[in-house]
């Protein structure tokens, strides 16, 4: 098994607990902005102290940094940020499983914009597999029924699916930016690399946060502060799983990467049913087994 495929697992498994985390948050009082501010103020801080505990004890020395770096690192976090308000927004729309897995659009955006931008194309079996998940994403799509009949269209193309393909879109262009700047920096091993873009992205992602809170909401930075327990727990997971799929994105194709990541998936459900006691239809279900056997098959492709 190849190094990026448990690293992407854990990676996705961090990032399900992150989102328990920030779901509840947003059911507190915290506004969007404050919940996706919380995931980067707390983060920021541990990926720059494991990045000088790296270079300091002379386990790794600091790989050179480029504009392109930079470029790639800053489209990538401001892409995260918008992608993360939308996904908070989400939970208000559909319940926890289906707001995480349209996001998951993400997985056909991001071959998309990898090939475009970096030039990395994807193979047949690949796109297949990514396909089939995608069809499990439509299913998932579909709002809870109401008393008023609603059109196909309106069935298909509503608030929670236009959130979800939003945050898709977004964490797309951010997979495809880190990815980027994992690779312009000059030298260093994988470890380095995915260690130094976490540091720079989270701190510059807290930065655009706070100026935006103390402009827009600036309530919303003392009561992040004051949730501290949970805030930070956000931020710890946070950055543990983003420095998994850093170091994913550095040794493999992010589209590969998102498209295994879809075992979030899995996580997910088990947290929507154990944790908030919710309660998927049939067709949620018959979307998350495709998604299931999309992520099998990327596997056994690969």
């Amino acid at each position: 098994m190849e190094l990026w495929i448990p690293i992407a697992v854990a990676a996705a498994f961090m990032q399900n607990l992150r989102f328990m985390l920030q779901k509840h948050l947003k059911s507190t009082g915290l506004t969007t902005g404050g919940a996706t501010f919380s995931r980067f103020v707390f983060a920021a801080p541990l990926a720059v102290a494991l990045a000088a505990v790296l270079i300091a004890t002379g386990m790794r020395d600091l790989p050179g940094v480029n504009a392109r770096f930079a470029g790639f690192a800053m489209i990538g976090g401001l892409a995260q940020i918008m992608a993360t308000m939308f996904v908070v927004a989400l939970f208000a729309e559909r319940n926890f499983t289906v707001g995480i897995t349209l996001k998951k659009t993400e997985t056909m955006q991001t071959a998309i914009l990898s090939l475009i931008i970096l030039g990395e194309a994807v193979s047949a079996w690949g796109v297949i597999a990514i396909v089939v998940g995608l069809i499990g994403v439509v299913l998932l799509s579909d709002p809870p029924k109401t008393d008023i009949p609603l059109s196909w269209r309106a069935r298909l193309f509503n608030k929670a699916s236009g959130y979800g393909l939003a945050s898709g879109a977004l964490f797309g262009v951010s997979a495809t930016g880190y990815r980027g700047a994992s690779l312009a920096l000059d030298g260093g091993d994988f470890v380095i690399r995915a260690v130094v873009t976490l540091a720079f992205v989270t701190v510059f992602q807290s930065m655009v946060m706070a100026i935006w809170l103390a402009w827009r909401e600036a309530g919303q930075i003392g009561a992040v502060m004051r949730s501290w327990k949970v805030t930070a727990l956000v931020g710890v997971t946070g950055v543990l799983g983003s420095l998994g799929w850093f170091m994913a994105f550095t040794l493999q194709n992010a589209a590969y990467v998102k498209a295994l990541g879809q075992i979030e998936l899995v996580f997910t459900f088990l947290a929507s049913w154990l944790v908030f006691k919710e309660v998927s239809t049939g067709r949620e279900i018959s979307g998350i087994l495709l998604v299931v056997a999309s992520i099998l098959l990327l596997i056994l492709v690969l």
